[in-house]
C-alpha cells in the first residue's frame, strides 16, 4: 500500500504538518513534514494483511491506520499525542468523526515517561554526535598485530616493536595456544619453517595458530586483547556508518557553531522536557511552542553543552515533581479508547 493509493481511495481521514513548523520552530531551510492518518477498507482490515503505517522512503511523510493511531495514543506515544493536539494552522484535512477523540480521557502519568525518555534519548543522540566529532576513528583500520603485545625484558612491548627489533616478518612466526592463558600463545619464528604466520592478511580478525616441531624454541609470549580488538572494530564501524548516512545539513550546522554537539537534539530535548511539565500540570498538550527565540538559540549552537545538560536537569527535576503531584490518571482511560476505536470505525465503514 502507497500513499498515492491511500490519496486516490479516499482513505486519509486525518492530514497535518507535523515537525517545526507545527512547532512553530521553523527556518526558511526547514522541511515540510506530514503526519496523519488513514482508515484501510473493510476487506482490507478483516482480511489477512493488516497495514499499520505508510511513509514514503524518507519517513517525513508518514500516515497511521486508525487501529494503529489509536493504540498508540493508548501508549501516550509523544508523536501521536502532538498530532492529536496539532494546531488548527496545521491541519491539512481532519475528518469530523475524529473530534470525538478527546485528549483529556487519554493523557495519563505515563506521559512522564513517554516524553521524558524520548528527551533523554535526545540527549543521548547529542552526546553520540559530541563523541564522534572530537573522537574520530581513521579512515585506515587497524590489524589484529596492533592489539598485540609480546613480553620482553622486565615488562612486555608491542608487536612491532618486537618484529622490528628482531628483523622479523609476521608471515614467518608461528603461534600455539598456552593451556589456562586465555589470548595468550607461544611465540615460534623461523624462516626455513612454513608458519601460519601471525595473522592472514591486515583484514584478518583473529590470529592464526600454526603446527610447530617439537624441538622448536618458543622465542616469547604473545597477548592479543582480543576484547580491545572487538571494542574498536564496533567503533570503527559505527563512526564510518554514521559518516556515510548522516545528515550533511545537521553536520555542518554542528559544525558551524563549533560547539561538537548535535544542536537539534538538543533543541528537541527542551521541548519535550517543557512539553511533559505543561502536561503534568495543565493536563494539555501545547505543540506550537512559546518560546522560539530561546529554542532557536539552543539550535543555533548559542548554549555551551555542560550549560545544557544542567539546564535540562533541572527540567527534568521540575517534571519528576509535577508529576508526583499532577492529578492525571496513572495510565489512560483503556475502555474508552477501545470502544471509540470501534465506533469510530463502525461509523465510518457505514458509508462504505
Amino acid at each position: 500500500m502507497t500513499i498515492e493509493y491511500l490519496k486516490e481511495n479516499g482513505l486519509i481521514i486525518l492530514e497535518c504538518i507535523s515537525g517545526s513548523k507545527a512547532y512553530g520552530l521553523d527556518t526558511p531551510s526547514s522541511d515540510t513534514d506530514i503526519k496523519g492518518v488513514f482508515l484501510l477498507p473493510k476487506k482490507d482490515f478483516y482480511g489477512l494483511e493488516y497495514t499499520p503505517q505508510v511513509s514514503n522512503s524518507t519517513n517525513d511523510i508518514v500516515y497511521y491506520e486508525l487501529g494503529r493511531y489509536m493504540e498508540l495514543l493508548s501508549l501516550n506515544n509523544p508523536n501521536i499525542l502532538e498530532l492529536l493536539n496539532t494546531p488548527e494552522s496545521a491541519i491539512i484535512y481532519k475528518h469530523s468523526y475524529l473530534d470525538a477523540i478527546n485528549s483529556k480521557m487519554i493523557l495519563s502519568k505515563l506521559c512522564k515517561n513517554t516524553f521524558g525518555k524520548f528527551a533523554l534519548s535526545q540527549i543521548k543522540k547529542a552526546k553520540g554526535l559530541k563523541k564522534k566529532i572530537v573522537n574520530p576513528v581513521g579512515k585506515e583500520r587497524k590489524s589484529v598485530l596492533s592489539f598485540c603485545y609480546v613480553n620482553y625484558e622486565q615488562g612486555s612491548i608491542t608487536l612491532s616493536r618486537f618484529l622490528e627489533l628482531k628483523n622479523w616478518k609476521q608471515e614467518n612466526c608461528g603461534l600455539i595456544n598456552i593451556a589456562h592463558m586465555k589470548d595468550v600463545f607461544g611465540l615460534f619464528h623461523n624462516e626455513q619453517i612454513n608458519y601460519n604466520g601471525i595473522i592472514k592478511n591486515d583484514l584478518s580478525n583473529d590470529i592464526r595458530l600454526s603446527s610447530i616441531p617439537k624441538e622448536e624454541k618458543q622465542e616469547a609470549l604473545l597477548y592479543f586483547n582480543k576484547d580491545g580488538f572487538s571494542k574498536y572494530c564496533k567503533e570503527y564501524k559505527e563512526y564510518w556508518d554514521w559518516v556515510e548516512n548522516r545528515n550533511e545539513v545537521r553536520y555542518e550546522n554542528t559544525q558551524s557553531h563549533g560547539k561538537n554537539y548535535d544542536a537539534k537534539n538538543m533543541m528537541h530535548t527542551f521541548r519535550l522536557l517543557e512539553m511533559a511539565i505543561e502536561i503534568g500540570k495543565k493536563k494539555e498538550i501545547n505543540v506550537k511552542r512559546s518560546n522560539r527565540e530561546f529554542l532557536l538559540d539552543i539550535k543555533s549552537g548559542k548554549y555551551e553543552y555542560e550549560d545544557l545538560l544542567e539546564m535540562a536537569k533541572e527540567l527534568q527535576n521540575e517534571m519528576d515533581l509535577v508529576f508526583e503531584n499532577s492529578e492525571l490518571p496513572e495510565k489512560p482511560n483503556i475502555e474508552f479508547i477501545n470502544n471509540l476505536t470501534f465506533e469510530l470505525r463502525d461509523k465510518f465503514y457505514q458509508y462504505e
